[in-house]
């Protein structure tokens, strides 16, 4: 028995050391090795964004002054009281002051030779407006006498103003300007003066156009700016056409690098379309004014146009966009009378028969002007009935 259990023993040692021995010797799983993979990542690019808008000429003639002067003063802001709410939207706002702002010292005047209030620019600066071009056919209306008042107005005012200076220091002043981001400027020129000389010496007090001009203000500016804008004041009087020299002009001006050219001067609504990456609004009509109708209201209905400006700068390459291209027509309405009175522009998303009983088929007619040259260009519909 004895013997046995001696036996049983050295079994179940044998066993355990068997075991032991066992998992000893078996290996640990090799871990798999992960192989590196090396992620490269996207350059961040940054993005700005600036809002602009653009409309035609403010062309003061003496019954859209008398209807601003009310208790003693001249006041223009319920005349703007539909726009306003709508330019205050934007980053930057634009407009031709055809009519000088040499102010009420000078005695105001009306066609030939304009002469407007400074309380004008005032309204236009309270509804937002901060671009101004000042070079166009009526610059030397009042002689030199209207174009010092009208510096010394503008340089009290937050606006980018260009095309006439007081100074030849001035006016090769690069002006530039930043907003989000973005730095800007506007060039202006006009195609002439109506006949009037400008003195000997001083070409400064309006920017004439001329090839060579043009391409020497852009060189200077061209590289220190996001966005370039010109103003021309250019083309036939009540020509919805553009004219073989302005479809040159706007050719020229794209090949030098201009983001985008602002029309003016026809008083009647011209073409949209794209030369390259350069937008050209070649008439934006007028914006208000006491015009008779020339032809079926087309020195009342007017273009407004906006665009968003869009900067990325990526790997220190910067790349600027034009997106979101929009379109309003405008309606430079008042009421005919002994007196004109009631001046007001009003957008035609807000018309209705008490300002225009045609409005509708004014906002075709238009409309079509407007997309001449290019279909895809976008305006807003009419408020639905």
């Amino acid at each position: 028995m004895k013997k046995k259990c001696v036996i049983l023993v050295l079994i179940i040692a044998i066993l355990g050391l068997g075991i032991y021995l066992f998992t000893q010797n078996k290996e640990e799983p090799r871990e798999e090795k992960k192989e590196t993979v090396e992620v490269k990542k996207e350059p961040e690019v940054k993005t700005s964004k600036l809002s602009l808008v653009m409309v035609g000429d403010a062309l003061l003639h003496s019954s859209v002054y008398k209807d601003g002067y009310k208790d003693g003063v001249y006041n223009f802001t319920s005349q703007l009281e539909y726009i306003k709410p709508i330019i205050q939207d934007y980053d930057l706002a634009f407009y031709n002051q055809e009519s000088i702002l040499g102010g009420t010292e000078l005695g105001l005047s009306d066609y030939p030779t304009f002469n407007s209030p400074w309380e004008f620019g005032d309204a236009m600066v309270d509804a937002g407006f901060n671009m101004v071009s000042l070079a166009n056919n009526h610059t030397m209306d009042r002689g030199e006498k209207a174009i010092l008042n009208s510096c010394e107005y503008w340089k009290n005012k937050d606006v980018l103003a260009s095309g006439s200076y007081c100074s030849k220091e001035d006016s090769e002043t690069v002006q530039i300007r930043e907003k989000n981001g973005i730095k800007y400027t506007l060039l202006a020129y006009t195609y002439g003066t109506n006949g009037i000389s400008v003195p000997q010496g001083k070409d400064y007090l309006v920017n004439l156009y001329s090839d060579e001009k043009a391409k020497s203000d852009i060189k200077k500016v061209r590289d220190k700016v996001d966005l370039l804008m010109v103003s021309m004041h250019w083309g036939t009087e009540y020509r919805t056409e553009p004219t073989e020299e302005q479809k040159r002009q706007a050719e020229y001006l794209s090949s030098l690098g201009v983001d985008i050219i602002i029309g003016t001067h026809p008083h009647v609504i011209q073409p949209i379309t794209y030369i390259d990456d350069t937008l050209v609004i070649y008439s934006l009509g007028n914006f208000i004014s006491a015009q008779s109708t020339n032809n079926d209201y087309n020195t009342m209905v007017e273009l407004m146009t906006s665009i968003d400006v869009i900067k990325e700068e990526k790997d220190g390459e910067v790349t600027i966009k034009l997106e979101n291209l929009n379109n309003e027509l405008l309606f430079n309405y008042y009421k005919k009378g002994s007196r004109w009175t009631d001046f007001k522009v009003i957008p035609f998303s807000q018309m209705n028969s008490s300002y225009n009983s045609d409005y509708q088929r004014l906002y075709n007619k238009y409309s079509a002007v407007v997309k001449m040259y290019n279909a895809n260009i976008p305006i807003n519909p009419l408020p639905e009935a």
